[in-house]
């Protein structure tokens, strides 16, 4: 039986826009692979190609949803060792486009049941499950999915039980927090909870701001089409907010949300400007949708650091927020010293995001602020045994320092040896050769699942065998009860380090730690926008410091190799800590976001702030939590390479709002 859409009446709104939107896409994509039919493109392959090249090429041929040359390469790989990833391949793009039978995909989940490609195909069936109504076999299916790690999964999961007459709109509402993730099967549990009344139009229309907040136009108009019109689409006032504001907010629910969904466009470029069309129109709009509109506003301003960002949060009352703007809006408050509010919004936090070990903390030193220093340090305590930025923070709360913990016992040889029999170790250690590191990393996390302690040391000393020490410290992270902080915090090419280091003066500690976050010691590590090596260094970059410390037969290829990387990397981060007075706080988010970033963003604080609210309101994500981990590292290293305590608080620092020095670094 071949999966085919099915039709529901409850959807043909939501479908018949779906179907608008998707369907020329969908044929563009169906006439390219037309014009380049499987037998041209295997041209590009020799005919005696090797196997890794064939596989390689099977994959892209799986990623381009390409069935006929992906089912041709298969039938070129027969007895390859990834076997279960070449039938994989072979199958998906058919899962993808419903032509695959329902007992093919079974075959599969029976022939290479335990392999961590199964969940892998399961995922990809219980999506097309979803998207053609087959809840009868979605709802088999959905148990089994053992990571549940997809949120558009979730979201049918939680579909299928409201078609069935279950209240889920509590489930929906923790659920349906970042439209990015949500695909067709959240905008499909929106459609059902708003017209089985388990959603009212005011959740609805605070799922269309929530997506206009996030810039996800297709989100907004899947929802918009469940609420009452207004004026204008939402297209049109998230393409064209100006026009919006011009016009005024109109009468009516419907053009009052375009109208805040307007006002937070326009703030995203100039939140002032926004102000000023809301202080001006603010009279036509009731206090519920005002308080919105400078919600609107205050979460742009937050994101620019803008000094007016706080009063705009003061304006936005106690409106509901989305758990984005609920963080931004502690963090202005953070960035004033206003601890009340702190704690309030904190408070107000769902239980989830409140439970996260910065919400903790930050509400546990709002509490000590307010002198209930006993409820202070009962959350300080729930977070201090973990061993990570906030952890450290709460520990030195407590009056204690960053100290390296008693090793346990090492692994001994029978232990370790065990895991070199493992298949799903074989297959991620065949995957990193091909430098398929997604596929590498889910293939080794998967045997972890159910390990002990004493067994993931032994596999985190089977990946440092294999000089794979990314792993080696992923899954020495995992232990409970037992920690070896020499696998959790390795120090490789130390002669390398010392001597790229010790010309400048540099710390050892700072620049592990900086490399544990940038790379995890793979040496040929090279990012998505191009940055390579141990210490991820841009090729502008590393030509740039090449020149300025006089490397003048530099070449690119050079920029792998482990001298050569360290050296222009740890000349490069004595620059920026230069150009930053000497803050380490300040110089790694400028060795992440650029050294003029850190720059602009400390001159926008209204006073001088600890280095640990400077960290948590740098309004790039990445920044933010590289920022964190780098010093949580460096702390970390520092304990183990002085043999003695440490503290965070004081390496971090404090930032002061204003700075002369102009910066000439890339």
């Amino acid at each position: 039986m071949s999966m085919r859409p099915k039709n529901h009446p409850f959807k043909q709104r939501l479908r018949a826009l779906v179907a608008s939107m998707a369907l020329p896409l969908a044929l563009a994509g169906v006439a390219a692979f037309a014009l380049a039919p499987a037998a041209q493109a295997q041209k590009r392959l020799a005919a005696d190609a090797a196997p890794d090249d064939i596989f390689l090429a099977l994959r892209q041929a799986a990623a381009t949803d390409n069935a006929a040359l992906a089912q041709d390469l298969a039938s070129r790989l027969s007895g390859y060792e990834l076997a279960s990833y070449v039938d994989y391949y072979r199958l998906k793009p058919r899962v993808r486009d419903y032509s695959a039978s329902e007992q093919e995909i079974r075959d599969f989940l029976a022939r290479w049941d335990g392999q961590a490609i199964v969940d892998r195909l399961r995922n990809d069936w219980l999506l097309a499950l979803g998207k053609t109504g087959n809840w009868a076999v979605f709802d088999e299916q959905y148990p089994k999915f053992v990571l549940n790690d997809d949120t558009q999964v979730k979201c049918f999961a939680l579909n299928s039980r409201a078609l069935k007459g279950e209240n889920v709109a509590e489930e929906a509402r923790a659920l349906l927090t970042n439209p990015k993730d949500y695909g067709q099967g959240c905008s499909d549990l929106i459609a059902t909870l708003a017209q089985n009344g388990q959603f009212s139009q005011a959740d609805v229309w605070f799922q269309i701001r929530q997506a206009a907040e996030n810039g996800n136009a297709t989100v907004a108009r899947r929802a918009a089409v469940l609420v009452d019109s207004g004026d204008v689409s939402v297209t049109q006032v998230m393409d064209r907010p100006a026009l919006m504001l011009a016009k005024g907010p109109g009468k009516g629910v419907a053009n009052h949300q375009l109208y805040i969904i307007a006002l937070g466009r326009i703030a995203k470029s100039n939140p002032a400007q926004a102000a000023t069309y809301l202080n001006d129109a603010g009279r036509n709009l009731t206090s519920q949708e005002a308080a919105q509109a400078w919600a609107q506003i205050a979460l742009a301003a937050s994101y620019k650091l803008a000094p007016e960002a706080s009063d705009y949060w003061r304006r936005a009352k106690d409106t509901p927020l989305t758990q984005d703007a609920m963080q931004w809006k502690v963090r202005m408050a953070l960035r004033d010293g206003d601890w009340k509010t702190v704690r309030r919004t904190i408070e107000a936090m769902p239980a989830p995001l409140r439970s996260d070990t910065a919400w903790v903390y930050w509400l546990g030193r709002a509490l000590k602020e307010d002198g209930q220093h006993d409820a202070a340090r009962r959350l300080f305590e729930s977070i201090a045994p973990n061993f990570s930025f906030y952890g450290q923070l709460a520990l030195e709360e407590l009056g204690q320092k960053i100290t390296i913990p008693p090793g346990p016992t090492p692994p001994g040889a029978g232990e370790v040896a065990l895991y070199s029999q493992n298949a799903g170790f074989k297959r991620s250690l065949k995957f990193y050769q091909l430098n398929l590191r997604f596929e590498a990393i889910r293939e080794w996390n998967w045997e972890l699942r159910n390990m002990t302690d004493r067994q993931l040391l032994a596999a985190a000393e089977y990946a440092r065998q294999n000089d794979v020490l990314d792993r080696m410290v992923n899954t020495s992270d995992r232990t409970k009860s037992e920690f070896d902080f020499t696998q959790r915090f390795p120090a490789p090419h130390l002669p390398e380090m010392n001597a790229a280091t010790k010309p400048l003066g540099m710390e050892n500690a700072w620049v592990y730690g900086l490399i544990r976050q940038e790379s995890r010691f793979i040496k040929s590590a090279r990012s998505h926008v191009g940055a390579s090596g141990l210490m991820q260094l841009m090729p502008a970059t590393a030509k740039f410091v090449a020149r300025k410390i006089g490397m003048s037969e530099f070449t690119a290829d050079q920029v792998n190799d482990i001298n050569t990387n360290l050296l222009l990397g740890t000349s490069y981060l004595d620059m920026v800590l230069n150009n930053l007075e000497g803050s380490e706080t300040l110089a790694t988010a400028g060795y992440n976001a650029g050294p003029g970033r850190p720059r602009t963003w400390r001159a926008t604080l209204p006073r001088t702030v600890e280095g640990a609210i400077f960290a948590e309101i740098i309004p790039f994500n990445e920044t933010r939590g590289y920022v964190k981990n780098v010093m949580s590292n460096a702390t970390y290293y520092a304990a183990m390479f002085e043999n003695r305590p440490q503290s965070l608080k004081q390496r971090m620092g404090t930032v002061a709002p204003n700075s002369n020095v102009a910066t000439d670094l890339p």
